[in-house]
């Protein structure tokens, strides 16, 4: 029964690690199937994010391994949108996407960013919750700028009008508010014993 939950339990499952390893895979295929079909932007879109993935899986001492397995799973449905245009042609898309991404960089990042403040944080989890949040929030705005950038550079039609700018941001929100609660979840197994055991 134990091992069967594990993985319910333990933020730090090896299982989680082999999925991350297997979602790279599936990026590798994907850039080199862009590539030897020509599609050049495609290719260099997925080895961005293929990139990334490997950077966050190779924090391995430093991440739970369940975070790692969430961002190469971002790193999927990204380059899925933004290779076969899933953005525009499926309409849920965009909205999972907005929620999904920010609360599984927000969980990633959280954790590197503020790992010497965790012993501290443990005893202000409001505190704790509304940093996550407004780190997460802040990343949404940064890929709204992102994409408006593509917008004026490279013609991508990504932006439709201001409420879907204002829609982002609030799915965004959403996906952050998600990943501090999660964090809050997970910060005990990330302290150190003596810590967890302090009153």
């Amino acid at each position: 029964m134990t091992s069967t939950h594990q993985w319910l339990h333990n933020t730090n499952w090896r299982g989680y690690r082999v999925a991350a390893w297997v979602g790279q895979f599936l990026l590798t295929i994907a850039v080199i199937i862009e590539a030897t079909q020509g599609n050049w932007r495609g290719a260099i879109a997925l080895a961005g994010f293929l990139i990334a993935s490997v950077i966050f899986v190779l924090k391995d001492d430093r991440l739970p391994t369940l975070f790692d397995f969430l961002f190469v799973v971002a790193a999927l449905l990204n380059a899925a949108g933004w290779v076969w245009d899933l953005f525009n042609t499926v309409k849920p898309y965009d909205e999972i996407t907005h929620i999904y991404t920010p609360f599984a960089i927000s969980l990633a990042l959280s954790f590197l960013v503020y790992s010497p403040m965790l012993t501290i944080f443990r005893s202000h989890r409001i505190l704790y919750v509304l940093t996550i949040s407004s780190f997460g929030i802040a990343i949404g705005a940064i890929w709204e700028v992102m994409e408006w950038t593509a917008d004026i550079f490279v013609s991508m039609q990504v932006i439709e009008s201001l409420d879907d700018t204002i829609n982002d941001l609030i799915m965004d929100s959403i996906g952050a508010i998600a990943a501090a609660i999660i964090s809050v979840w997970a910060l005990p197994q990330e302290l150190p014993p003596e810590s967890t055991n302090q009153n």
